[in-house]
């Protein structure tokens, strides 16, 4: 029996979507749940999961492809055969050849330990899979690294390249599953960009990229927004010793109770929340029919991926203290880096704060975010001579912090005002507070 699967509705807004990637070739099992596809819209990537088991019959849109929701993609034949009996794994040479024997998708390997591993039930992407076969490498005979127990291409490479030794076979939980330990699961690891992704992560001179959706999304965007709102740029200097001491205080426990590191990130969130409330012309937004104030600070986290750029959204972010914006961001920022965001976590941003101090960055003009009426930047921490009010020097803990803005909803005036509120806040923050 078939069954034909449709474009999702990735979001209540969202009419269409674009396949990015096929996780699966035609032929290749599927178990339910399983990521068969990645689909891309104009708000979220993400990995579809299989509402059924069997095997890949039909792939009826090609990568790149757009089409509307509900509209059918594939075909899915849930009839199985019997697997062929177990077989022992050829010796892998050092030069990746399996004694010349080719191995079908549903065949099985034994493992050092004596566990029978299934190929068919082996996560891994058609472009990992045709690695795999150019070097004569066994993959059901890898533990993959990857998301989920995904086997990625540096686990072929790490393979071939360590004389054809599997590594870490004699740790498979169980036979016929997905090779990963309770801690993958916990914690699963990114997969490594692939593709037209993989060439945008590691550029190569005289190279031409193609554009991914993502990168596609991301350059009409920043078009949009620079072609509409007319940037206006100011920046302001803050001493942040005082609030790195209590960072510096706070860090272990803080990472103890809720598993997220402690940054400068969510102490410089408080205090944008404190002076957009002074100055609520930051949290409004153009339109033709006037200058719209938000009635919630939605604050947006711009995180920097290697091949893309989202902005998930802390809804009500005044109603969080410095613990709970921390908590907050360090979750949609792990999910960000985990390709985990849903649509939800992406929409109704208010105003945008980005940390491009943790590139090294010391000062930036970064475009606004569509529909907002600025984003700042926090920089980067450094540590040097300064004149204090008193007129004694010490060494104390510089930062920039940046404000692009929509010159249409604000002039300089309040520009200034909100960036001398932000910085007054850090200045006063100690290391006798609380989280």
């Amino acid at each position: 029996m078939a069954t034909t699967i449709t474009m999702p509705q990735l979001g209540e807004s969202v009419t269409e979507g674009t396949v990015a990637q096929w996780l699966k070739n035609v032929g290749d099992p599927v178990e339910k749940y399983e990521a068969f596809v990645e689909v891309s819209t104009d708000k979220v990537n993400a990995e579809v999961p299989s509402p059924a088991t069997g095997i890949i019959k039909e792939i009826l849109v090609k990568e790149g492809e757009t089409v509307p929701c509900g509209a059918p993609i594939a075909v899915i034949d849930d009839g199985r055969e019997a697997p062929p009996a177990p077989v022992t794994a050829p010796a892998v040479m050092a030069n990746g050849a399996a004694n010349g024997q080719a191995r079908s998708p549903g065949a099985q390997t034994a493992t050092g330990s004596g566990a029978v591993i299934s190929a068919a039930s082996v996560h891994a992407s058609p472009a990992v899979r045709r690695l795999a076969r150019e070097h004569n490498v066994v993959i059901a005979a890898i533990r993959g690294t990857g998301q989920n127990g995904r086997v990625t291409a540096d686990d072929v490479l790490a393979l071939v390249r360590g004389g054809g030794q599997p590594q870490g076979l004699g740790a498979m939980p169980y036979a016929g599953e997905a090779f990963h330990s309770t801690q993958d699961i916990a914690k699963p690891v990114p997969a490594p960009p692939h593709g037209a992704a993989a060439m945008y992560a590691h550029p190569q001179l005289g190279q031409t990229i193609p554009l991914t959706p993502a990168r596609r999304i991301i350059a009409e965007r920043m078009l949009e927004s620079k072609h509409t709102a007319p940037h206006a740029w100011s920046m302001v200097e803050v001493d942040v010793t005082n609030v790195w001491a209590w960072r510096s205080r706070e860090k272990e426990e803080f990472q103890r109770q809720t598993g997220h590191a402690l940054t400068l990130l969510p102490f410089m969130l408080r205090a944008v929340v404190e002076a957009i409330a002074q100055h609520p012309l930051l949290n409004a937004k153009w339109t033709p029919e006037g200058i719209h104030i938000n009635a919630e600070i939605n604050l947006g986290i711009a995180v920097g991926l290697e091949t893309n750029l989202v902005v998930p959204v802390i809804r009500n972010a005044d109603r969080l203290g410095i613990k709970g914006l921390a908590t907050a961001a360090g979750d949609l920022i792990e999910r960000a880096r985990r390709n985990r965001l849903s649509v939800d976590d992406l929409q109704g941003g208010t105003f945008t704060v980005n940390n491009v101090g943790a590139n090294g960055s010391v000062a930036s003009a970064p475009i606004i975010n569509a529909g907002q009426a600025g984003i700042v930047t926090m920089e980067t921490v450094i540590r040097r001579p300064v004149v204090t009010k008193d007129d004694a020097i010490a060494i104390r803990s510089m930062m920039n912090v940046c404000l692009s803005l929509d010159h249409r909803v604000i002039d300089g005036l309040i520009a200034s005002r909100f960036l001398n509120a932000v910085k007054a806040r850090l200045e006063a923050m100690g290391p006798t507070g609380a989280l």
